[in-house]
């Protein structure tokens, strides 16, 4: 597939309309336009993935289906108003991924650790506790705070079974996912240089990637554990 270096304001129009016509009547008379649409807009995710490529391991690039699943949703509306793609880092080795999604009035860049399973999760919180200092100081590094700004993600009300509430660096190690965020406006978005705007913005969280792959690939006393 060849690789789209912009976002058509097509495209945003489509969605806009789309959301305004969330019928099954609507896009089946429409399905041609959104199906060009989808081809241009997934070769974008393939240029992001090729630029992901030159400065790290991706191991999968997925974009996601147009369709809603409404079987348990009580929008029953059935189709995302949305475009969607997450490219995920190499396996064991690295770890963690990134996420695009483009709306209309609605688009973000997303990046770090959303569904970590429960032995990461586990590994994350003793490191943690053990000594967060470098943590901290990779995520409060001013070239990547000025992109992405805090550290985001659900959290735990209270505490984490096994671990005291009284620890000093609490808050990081009651998170259940270890996510940044960046919004976007439609003119970042459909200008010719957001290509080059999402790549700068992923570069940038790469100490921190760095720093996440070394603490889930070693133990506690930094030995590999691959």
């Amino acid at each position: 597939m060849a690789a789209h270096t912009t976002i058509s304001k097509d495209a945003f129009d489509f969605l806009t309309q789309l959301e305004k016509n969330n019928n099954k009547e609507w896009f089946e008379a429409n399905k041609r336009i959104f199906k060009k649409h989808e081809t241009a807009v997934k070769g974008f995710y393939e240029a992001v993935k090729d630029n992901l490529n030159h400065h790290d391991e991706i191991e999968k690039m997925k974009m996601f289906r147009i369709y809603r699943d409404v079987r348990f949703s009580k929008d029953k509306t059935p189709y995302k108003s949305h475009f969607a793609g997450s490219f995920s880092r190499l396996g064991s080795h690295l770890r963690g991924g990134y996420y695009l999604h483009l709306k209309p009035g609605g688009s973000f860049l997303a990046t770090g650790f959303w569904d970590p399973n429960k032995e990461d999760l586990f590994r994350i919180r003793k490191e943690l506790e053990m000594d967060a200092s470098e943590f901290r100081k990779v995520i409060g590094q001013k070239s990547l705070k000025s992109i992405w700004g805090e550290l985001k993600g659900d959290a735990v009300k209270l505490m984490p079974k096994g671990f005291d509430k009284n620890h000093p660096d609490i808050d990081l190690i009651k998170f259940k996912q270890f996510i940044f965020t960046r919004n976007l406006t439609d003119e970042e978005v459909l200008s010719d240089s957001f290509l080059d705007e999402v790549d700068k913005s992923y570069r940038a969280i790469r100490p921190y990637f760095d720093l996440m792959s070394d603490i889930l690939t070693t133990n506690l006393n930094g030995e590999s554990i691959l």
